[in-house]
């Protein structure tokens, strides 16, 4: 009898981690899952900030060479995400135009081409902020496209 209790209550044991180990795994699942398909947000403070390189022909110019160097690859010549890297990327990178025409400021996407988030690498450390500002110009003349 006491043999046969014991292995109840390892059984019981045993169930209840199990129960615990699958919540576990639901929730950190869920997690994972949420953070890919949740929009990213740039902060507040980014959203306004307004861009002190003017558009004109010769910042779009150099920012469109900058795009081809360094965002082409996953963003394609026109923006929509479909360059050849992107084929590798386990989430498809941003249709650009498409940020354009929903609103997507200035602030917003010199924030995101700053600071990154995977599979997207950060820029702040590869270009300089007039660089970054030139790219952004670049990237509004792609809602047309």
């Amino acid at each position: 009898m006491e043999v046969e209790l014991k292995a109840r209550n390892s059984f019981t044991a045993f169930r209840g981690w199990m129960r615990r180990g699958l919540a576990l795994s639901f929730v950190f699942a869920a997690t994972v899952v949420f953070a890919q398909t949740s929009d990213w947000k740039a902060p507040p403070t980014a959203v306004n900030r307004p861009n002190p390189v003017p558009a004109n022909p010769n910042t779009i110019a150099l920012g469109q060479k900058l795009y081809v160097s360094n965002c082409m690859i996953c963003h394609g010549q026109t923006g929509r995400g479909d360059g050849p890297g992107a084929a590798a990327l386990e989430k498809k990178p941003a249709d650009l135009g498409a940020r354009i025409k929903a609103g997507e400021t200035d602030g917003e996407l010199f924030w995101k081409i700053t600071e990154g988030r995977s599979p997207m690498l950060s820029w702040k450390g590869s270009l300089t902020e007039t660089q970054r500002w030139e790219i952004v110009n670049y990237i509004k003349t792609l809602a047309g496209k």
